[in-house]
């Protein structure tokens, strides 16, 4: 298996002080024991592993292109393009929930057809998740004992068929820009901190109090605080 684009960016992005592990090799090591147990895995995510993110990998570069095309078909019915006149078919039934499910599994049929959700415990408290994504209707019956105990999750707190659209991929296509922003606003709050004599909770508090009176994200606030020190910077050099 091989992680998504945004993984592998999502990893580059990480703080050079965070200790990953060789994630992506761990993940990658992982996936591939799960794949051993069930031959139809096609897809792993694992959701909350560091800072809240989600990492997914795929087995090949053809079911990467199928998954793509239903992560496409199945995130909404406002679909615009070559695909349009696909959705519009189903416009009708994209209220009806058991009807928007079986949508998503019979356009999945080449690629997800079943779904196990194993929930990472610690400290008696669920950390994170991990999904995986099977092209066979039973490729998980029989395996969630073995499966938890190669990913470390719970088997009893096992969930079936709860992402047949695979939404988690989508999340883990969102994650390199949340370490981005999240390296935005840890720069600004350094930056606040350091300029008004505060501690970094005091500066943080102070950042997004601010962000607030003047109707913007905290990630504008933080991004404008940064880029005006760089300025800055480059003007005392």
């Amino acid at each position: 298996m091989e992680p998504i684009r945004e993984t592998s960016e999502a990893v580059d992005e990480l703080d050079p002080g965070v200790e990953d592990g060789d994630l992506l090799g761990h993940l990658t090591r992982l996936a591939n024991r799960g794949q051993e147990v069930v031959p139809d895995l096609v897809g792993v995510s694992v959701a909350g592993f560091a800072h809240g993110l989600t990492f997914t990998l795929v087995a090949t570069a053809a079911e990467i292109a199928v998954l793509d095309g239903v992560q496409y078909l199945a995130g909404g019915p406002c679909v615009e393009g070559a695909h349009a006149k696909q959705v519009r078919e189903f416009r009708d039934n994209v209220l009806d929930e058991e009807d928007w499910r079986l949508f998503s599994e019979s356009t999945a049929a080449r690629a997800v057809r079943s779904t196990l959700t194993l929930p990472v415990m610690a400290r008696g408290r669920v950390q994170g998740t991990v999904n995986l994504y099977a092209a066979s209707p039973a490729a998980f019956d029989g395996h969630h004992e073995r499966l938890a105990e190669i990913f470390g999750a719970w088997a009893s707190g096992a969930v079936a068929n709860a992402d047949l659209a695979f939404n988690t991929r989508r999340a883990a296509q969102a994650a390199p820009e949340q370490l981005r922003e999240r390296l935005a606003i840890d720069t600004a709050i350094g930056i606040v901190a350091a300029q008004l004599g505060v501690d970094v909770e005091d500066a943080e508090a102070r950042l997004r109090s601010a962000a607030v009176r003047a109707g913007v994200t905290t990630v504008e606030l933080a991004r404008n605080i940064v880029h005006g020190r760089e300025r800055l910077d480059r003007d005392d050099r």
